[in-house]
């Protein structure tokens, strides 16, 4: 079944538990605030700019033309996506992502949205940012090749380090980034499957995985491949949870002549702080305790749980932290990022639905902040990895926009 344009699954993930006149009616657009959720409505979508814009102050963005012959890497690009849902439809007359109606939540939480960072000059959008103990905010940015791609933030907003390519090389897919206890920086690249760890002053300390080669972590053979890594995040005892798979993109991999790169299947690492293997579980794609992406993570310091975000299945998988499967929690947005704020809360980003999320450990919303997808005023074309300071601030990138985004507290 069809329905303005989206096919009834999409309906479904996008709309579970909208109120319908009959199977046959078109669905609800808004919902009233119930069951101590805000009230909710459907907002349209905004072309991809995928990092193409320029940034003035104050956060106004610029979409500006692509290059006719983008730059390319000496080393080999990761195969790209197909033959998997996450690669989105390509027969003709298949809906587009920029056709999608999303969920919105309304705004009750009191915040303000500017824009003190100036980023270097070009283009490139942010993935990510992180905070260290003493204020500083790293920014890690989609850089042309030949171009600094991490940069680090006094508490006065002044850039006061650049980290160039001749220190961790060009990132072909800069994706998460993540401050541990020490103020060691950790910065993953997807495409070409390392994770690299950097002291407060930008020296590498150490590298996971071989650079240009994803594969399969095997620690009985000594082989230690990184497949897909797109975040991390850390216990209590420093250990390491390494997300692996953007996508489950696996027939890209698994039907490949390359014997170190069979499993092709979205999976959690777990190290410890000294790179040391623990463990690793795996999604297997659908059911109960499965997942077919690994997107987000994030550890509940109440109890050391792991919250993974299966993004295109629109929900939240909790482990313990010894990869033992406990619940799921079902959304109505894209799960994109986890995060806990400094009381203890679990937060979500939803991606392209362009809010950060509020919510109980029900996995009902709270509350919510961002204007929905877009490049004005408070919106994210994809609101994705972010951080919150002691006093509850978010400090936020945009995948697709070359812009930082603080959300202030109001009142």
């Amino acid at each position: 079944m069809k329905l303005n344009g989206f096919t009834g699954t999409a309906i479904a993930a996008l709309l579970a538990g909208a109120t319908m006149a009959s199977a046959q009616s078109v669905p609800a657009t808004r919902g009233p605030a119930a069951n101590g959720q805000p009230a909710w409505f459907l907002q349209g979508s905004f072309p991809d700019p995928q990092g193409y814009t320029s940034t003035a102050p104050g956060g106004v963005v610029t979409v500006v033309p692509r290059p006719a012959t983008p730059p390319t890497l000496a080393l080999p690009n990761p195969p790209p996506c197909r033959r998997a849902p996450e690669c989105g439809n390509r027969m003709p007359g298949a809906p587009l992502r920029s056709q999608m109606q999303r969920v919105q939540w309304e705004q009750k939480l009191g915040y303000d949205f500017t824009y003190p960072i100036d980023l270097p000059a070009g283009t490139g959008g942010v993935p990510s940012v992180a905070l260290d103990s003493k204020g500083n905010l790293w920014v890690f940015q989609r850089k042309p090749t030949g171009m600094p791609q991490l940069f680090k933030y006094d508490r006065n907003n002044k850039l006061v380090l650049t980290v160039g390519e001749d220190v961790i090389g060009h990132h072909n897919k800069a994706h998460g980034m993540a401050v541990d206890a020490d103020d060691n920086v950790w910065i993953l690249d997807t495409g070409l499957a390392t994770a690299t760890k950097l002291s407060s002053d930008g020296k590498v300390l150490m590298r996971l995985g071989e650079r240009g080669h994803r594969g399969d972590w095997i620690e009985d053979k000594g082989q230690r491949l990184l497949w897909e890594p797109v975040m991390i995040a850390f216990g209590k005892n420093g250990d390491l949870y390494i997300a692996e798979g953007h996508g489950n993109e696996s027939p890209n991999d698994a039907q490949s002549d390359d014997p170190t790169n069979q499993s092709g299947a979205a999976r959690v690492l777990q190290l410890d702080k000294n790179g040391k293997f623990i463990r690793q579980w795996y999604g297997n794609d659908v059911g109960e305790g499965k997942f077919a992406n690994a997107h987000a993570i994030g550890i509940d310091p109440t109890n050391g749980d792991v919250w993974i975000g299966d993004r295109e299945d629109y929900r939240i998988l909790i482990y313990s932290s010894d990869g033992k499967f406990l619940r799921q929690l079902p959304t109505r947005n894209l799960v994109c990022a986890i995060m806990f704020d400094p009381q203890g809360n679990p937060w979500m980003a939803s991606g392209q639905d362009g809010q950060y999320l509020k919510l109980d450990r029900t996995g009902r919303v709270l509350g919510a902040i961002g204007n929905g997808m877009g490049i004005g005023r408070g919106q994210f074309t994809e609101a994705s990895y972010w951080v919150f300071d002691k006093q509850g601030n978010l400090y936020a990138g945009d995948t697709s926009v070359s812009r930082v985004t603080v959300m202030k507290k109001s009142r």
